[in-house]
């Protein structure tokens, strides 16, 4: 199957309004693809995608990892930051460099000024992985944005309300689009669909997200 599995795939480039503060970034990743997946490339070879289990005993079907200087784990002891990484016994990897300069530019474009991330979650989704939808609320400071980077094959992104089971938009996100969501939308209920079966010419059959946040 191609990467064509919207009817009406998003254009690259612009700003598409989600909510109040709370909008996607079309396509601005993608000046960066091969420096960002390079250094996926070596957080991975220090602290290795796994699959987590809930404290309700659920093993996740999105891998994940984790850079900076918190990351964000599960297990039956319940969901929390740690600054170790509990497979490795090591500190988690530093965030890169680009990581940081894209976090910035999609910080200012999207109206959030002087966002400074300690922690970047990294879900490695595979076709049929999907996420519940689900509140991020392990972080302090809940006045912080969150910024969510897609890159690899699509995926339909569930944004709904401030309770679960309010209405939730369906949107499409492609390989380097970044969401940004906070202030009066930060605590909205989010999730992805089960991915389809895709090919992505750079990353393959996978998606990798990799969001930002103010844990500490």
């Amino acid at each position: 199957m191609t990467l064509d599995l919207f009817d009406n795939p998003p254009q690259t480039g612009g700003r598409q309004v989600l909510g109040p503060q709370s909008c996607v970034l079309r396509g601005l990743a993608l000046p960066m693809e091969h420096v960002l997946v390079e250094a996926i490339a070596s957080i991975e070879r220090v602290s290795p995608f796994r699959h987590m289990v809930t404290p309700g005993g659920f093993t996740m079907s999105v891998a994940l990892s984790n850079c900076g200087d918190l990351g964000w784990t599960t297990d039956a002891s319940g969901y929390r930051y740690t600054s170790i990484d509990p497979l490795t016994q090591e500190p988690w990897p530093a965030m890169p460099a680009a990581f940081r300069q894209l976090v910035q530019e999609a910080t200012l474009a999207a109206g959030f000024e002087g966002f400074d991330p300690d922690a970047c979650l990294l879900n490695r989704y595979r076709p049929g992985a999907r996420m519940s939808l689900h509140q991020d609320k392990n972080e302090r400071d809940l006045t912080q944005p969150i910024v969510s980077v897609s890159l690899g094959i699509p995926a339909t992104f569930l944004f709904g309300g401030l309770r679960r089971k309010d209405p939730a938009q369906r949107v499409p996100l492609l390989h380097g689009d970044v969401v940004v969501w906070g202030g009066v939308d930060r605590m909205r209920y989010h999730g992805i669909v089960p991915l389809k079966e895709a090919a992505h010419p750079l990353l393959g059959a996978q998606r990798i997200n990799f969001t930002f946040r103010k844990a500490g």
